[in-house]
């Protein structure tokens, strides 16, 4: 069932995936900027400060993925005891960490001209802080306990008691009154946001995308060759 996850079998598979995401991320990232900076009109409250939004959105949506991705496989490594589970859990969190703090940066830097501060307890903004402390403690687990079992035992916990801030952050701005605005982009079809600004959002999340894609799997790359020399060592 998890055949395809195991190291000795992806492995050879890694390198012809990253050689075609290099292939095109470069294109992608050109006519992604292209759109965003220059085709994208300015908005007709915020001026040109709504250019932001092409990387802050993205960037939150991949932090809140990436946690999800973490806990889920936390909660099948609990039950199935895959320990490859763990290491592509470990691969993803230092990503989600990033684009998590590039998501609170870029939202100050866009609520400053915005909201006329740079920063507020906000409930989406709060969350989205406890978000990132999650994410530190699950890589400190990791780092830190040296006992790997325990390691992957206490990390795995974490991510699954942080799976709960996940619907939080998504629904914050529904359930409390919040500086934030609601969500302009919905899966049924009604969101508000104009194609001239959702189509450079999707392109900028792609590339995005393909960024953590390929960054993924160098590291994935890099800790199978670890565990590899770790087994040799052994023998």
């Amino acid at each position: 069932m998890f055949d395809l996850i195991n190291p000795s079998k992806i492995f050879y598979l890694i390198e012809k995936i990253i050689n075609f995401i290099n292939s095109i991320f470069f294109i992608i990232l050109i006519i992604a900027l292209t759109f965003a900076l220059i085709l994208s009109p300015p908005d007709y409250l915020q001026g040109d400060s709504v250019r932001i939004m092409y990387v802050h959105v993205p960037s939150a949506w991949i932090g809140l993925a990436s946690f999800t991705s973490i806990a889920l496989l936390s909660i099948l490594n609990f039950i199935f005891k895959i320990k490859n589970l763990h290491l592509i859990s470990k691969s993803i969190a230092p990503l989600g960490l990033m684009f998590t703090c590039l998501a609170i940066i870029t939202g100050s830097l866009w609520g400053q001209p915005t909201w006329g501060t740079w920063w507020a307890w906000d409930a989406r903004i709060t969350s989205m802080v406890v978000l990132a402390i999650f994410y530190i403690l699950f890589i400190l687990a990791n780092k830190l306990i040296e006992q790997k079992d325990k390691a992957n035992k206490i990390s795995n916990i974490i991510a699954i008691v942080g799976l709960a801030n996940i619907p939080i952050i998504k629904f914050s701005v529904d359930w409390w009154n919040t500086l934030h605005q609601p969500s302009s982009i919905k899966l049924d079809g009604t969101s508000s946001i104009h194609s001239s600004m959702l189509l450079p959002l999707m392109l900028m999340f792609l590339v995005l995308l393909l960024y953590c894609a390929l960054i993924l799997l160098m590291k994935y790359k890099t800790e199978i060759i670890r565990i590899k020399k770790k087994n040799i060592k052994r023998i």
